[in-house]
C-alpha cells in the first residue's frame, strides 16, 4: 500500500476516533447525589470557631445558628472545573446568608453568597479582591423565611453562572480574573462546602454533574 494512502487512512481513523471522543463528551453526565437525606455520610462539620449544631432532620441538613458561622464540608472527590451543582436551601431562622456555597474554580476558590449583608445580597466573593457586595455579580433577592429555593451553580472554563428558582442571578466571565475567598474563617469551607452566618439554614437535594469543556 502506498505511503500516502496509509497516511490518509490513519488520518481518517484519527478523525473518527476524535469525533467519537468529542461526541462522548458533548453532553453532561448524569446527576450524582451528595446527600442521602438521612445521615452526614460524606460530610463533616466545618471547623468554625463557636459554630452552631449541624444535624440531619426530616431529610434536611440543618446548619444551626453560629457565632457567627456554621457549615459542612464535602470530604469526597469533587471536580475543579466544568461542573454544575444544584440543591435546595431555606433560611429557617435569622436574617443573613443561610446556604452560601464555597466551590473550586480551577486552582482557586470562590463563594456564592445567598442573602448576605443583612439578608438580600446575592453574588460571588471575591473577584479581583472585591466581595459580593461590591463587585458586578451583586444583585438583590428577597428570601422568605422558611421557604425552600432551588439553587443551581455552573462553573465552566471561563464563566460562572447561577440561578435561583430558574431565574439567572449570575453570569460573569472570570477568565484572567483573580478569584479568592472572603477574609477570615471562610477559607475553612474550601474546597467545597456550605455555610450560614448567624442564621439557621437548611440544605437538601444536593447533586452535581460534570459538563463538557467550553
Amino acid at each position: 500500500m502506498p505511503a500516502n494512502e496509509v497516511s490518509a487512512r490513519l488520518c481518517l481513523l484519527l478523525l473518527l476516533l476524535t469525533g467519537g471522543v468529542v461526541k462522548a463528551q458533548s453532553k453532561p453526565t448524569e446527576w450524582k447525589s451528595l446527600f442521602d437525606g438521612k445521615t452526614l455520610q460524606g460530610w463533616r462539620e466545618t471547623l468554625y470557631t463557636d459554630r452552631g449544631e449541624v444535624r440531619v432532620q426530616n431529610g434536611t441538613i440543618v446548619l444551626g445558628t453560629g457565632k457567627p458561622l456554621t457549615g459542612v464540608n464535602w470530604t469526597g472527590v469533587f471536580p475543579h472545573n466544568n461542573y454544575e451543582v444544584r440543591f435546595e436551601g431555606a433560611r429557617l431562622e435569622g436574617n443573613d446568608f443561610f446556604a452560601a456555597l464555597t466551590f473550586p474554580v480551577g486552582d482557586s476558590f470562590c463563594t456564592w453568597v445567598t442573602g448576605g449583608w443583612g439578608g438580600d445580597i446575592v453574588g460571588l466573593s471575591s473577584i479581583d479582591g472585591w466581595d459580593a457586595s461590591d463587585n458586578e455579580t451583586r444583585s438583590y433577592f428577597t428570601f422568605e423565611k422558611g421557604r425552600w429555593y432551588a439553587l443551581r451553580l455552573r462553573v465552566g472554563d471561563r464563566r460562572i453562572m447561577a440561578w435561583i428558582d430558574d431565574v439567572q442571578v449570575i453570569d460573569v466571565n472570570v477568565e484572567g480574573r483573580a478569584l479568592s475567598l472572603y477574609f477570615g474563617e471562610t477559607r475553612l469551607s474550601a474546597p467545597f462546602g456550605f455555610g450560614s452566618y448567624r442564621t439557621t439554614g437548611g440544605l437538601r437535594g444536593i447533586e452535581y454533574r460534570l459538563l463538557p469543556a467550553h
